[in-house]
């Protein structure tokens, strides 16, 4: 999972090298148009978790006939809902995208290259959505080697497509975005490849399992969206401090060298939630609810060891990153400051699968949320706007951000309420 995920990384981070060789125009350009797209498979991501769910707990239940065509309609069920999802979005994004771009006053220098590239990204997102649902297919029924041999040839078709359309045809800049639709098509077709072994018997779509994958979904979708929304909110906070310049590429900086550390910490998290689902889905109780804090233990160690070594080498990783010696200075500090949660950050975002793969994901919105906007939103705002602290308070309020959504999360899941569910069913945990 960890691999599957720095593919992605790299992925991403070859479209900013690339959009940078051309010009700065292009590389603002390109930073705009891949938030719209972030936003855009926000429902993909949630259609998946909530497929990851359902799928994993069918995928282990007792082997018979039913058992077979509940696997069969389930998988063609997720498929098609994402599918329809992503051509919603596609056709949607495209009417949208130039209105979007004109509300946002986007500076005259980059709407020629926005509108060219937002719209080749949106076509190729029907494909996108195909490939991350197949992936959580794939990972629910214990074929987590052949989504990794997707991704990976994904991500090889990305770096030998981007070098040749950009710089070796007429495309241009175009071929950024070419590059990356071409990629999760070809890479869609493959995982239906692998997805055909586990349609058996004649496909049908099940109305039972699609409403129990966006009953699931949903809440981590709205998660997403909250947590984006607190991004925003920190920046317009940073901004009010001054060297505010300074501070936010201090910010940016810190979050690229954080986004290092999530790699394994996400994976952790889709793992786990394989393992819960997988387990619950054997009616393995017990068993589900001690393999999902082994998974977190052994996801904290491995975050830990990389915490140390981004302490160790601070000073040359933020050196590196910026010439400013402010920018610098406050990195440091950043990296100083916000590794002390790492390990904390890790065990909530692996609980975190662990009930994501029961269907607790409305407590887990919840929970993430009340974090966000009840305790880091808050105090980073008193700190900076009412007490006129400096930058650090802002990184210490999300510190304490992080172990009160790990203590929150802990508590949901020690409690063993998400346990008390059907296990081969579809729909969500009741809140209580």
């Amino acid at each position: 999972m960890t691999l599957i995920m720095f593919f992605e990384f790299l992925i991403s981070l070859t479209d900013v090298y690339v959009a940078g060789k051309i010009s700065k125009e292009v590389q603002a350009a390109y930073g705009f148009v891949i938030q719209i797209y972030f936003i855009s498979i926000v429902i993909a991501n949630a259609l998946t978790v909530g497929t990851v769910s359902v799928v994993s707990r069918i995928f282990t239940a007792q082997e018979t006939r039913e058992r077979e065509n509940a696997l069969s309609g389930a998988v063609f069920s997720a498929v098609a809902t994402s599918g329809v999802a992503g051509l919603a979005v596609c056709g949607i994004g495209l009417i949208a995208l130039p209105h979007i771009i004109g509300w946002l006053s986007i500076p005259d220098g980059l709407k020629e290259y926005v509108l060219p590239l937002g719209r080749i990204y949106l076509v190729g997102i029907f494909f996108h959505y195909v490939l991350i649902n197949g992936n959580g297919v794939l990972r629910s029924c214990g074929m987590v080697k052949k989504s990794l041999r997707t991704m990976a040839f994904v991500c090889a078709c990305n770096l030998v497509l981007i070098f040749l359309f950009v710089f070796h045809t007429s495309l241009g800049y175009r071929g950024i975005a070419l590059s990356t639709a071409t990629s999760v098509a070809v890479g869609s077709i493959l995982n239906f490849r692998y997805l055909r072994t586990l349609l058996p018997s004649l496909p049908h779509f099940s109305l039972e399992v699609m409403k129990g994958i966006v009953a699931i979904g949903w809440p981590m979708g709205l998660t997403q969206v909250l947590w984006q929304l607190g991004s925003a909110a920190l920046f317009l906070i940073l901004s009010m401090l001054p060297e505010n310049i300074e501070i936010l590429a201090a910010f940016a900086a810190g979050i690229r060298i954080e986004s290092a550390i999530f790699l394994p910490a996400f994976a952790f998290n889709m793992a786990n939630a394989v393992v819960v689902g997988n387990l619950l889905g054997e009616r393995k109780l017990g068993e589900a609810f001690r393999s999902g804090l082994v998974t977190a233990g052994v996801g904290v160690a491995v975050v830990t060891a990389l915490t140390i070594f981004v302490i160790l080498n601070a000073r040359w990783i933020a050196g590196s990153l910026s010439d400013n010696p402010v920018v610098v200075r406050e990195s440091i500090r950043y990296i100083y400051i916000s590794m002390i949660s790492e390990p904390f950050m890790a065990w909530g975002i692996i609980l975190g699968g662990g009930l994501g793969g029961a269907g607790d994901t409305r407590n887990v919105m919840i929970r993430i949320a009340a974090s966000v906007w009840l305790v880091r939103i808050p105090l980073c705002y008193v700190s900076v706007a009412v007490l006129g602290f400096s930058a650090a308070a802002v990184w210490w309020a999300m510190n304490i951000s992080q172990f009160v959504q790990a203590l929150l999360l802990t508590r949901r899941y020690i409690g063993r309420r998400w346990l008390p569910i059907s296990p081969t069913s579809t729909m969500p945990v009741r809140d209580d």
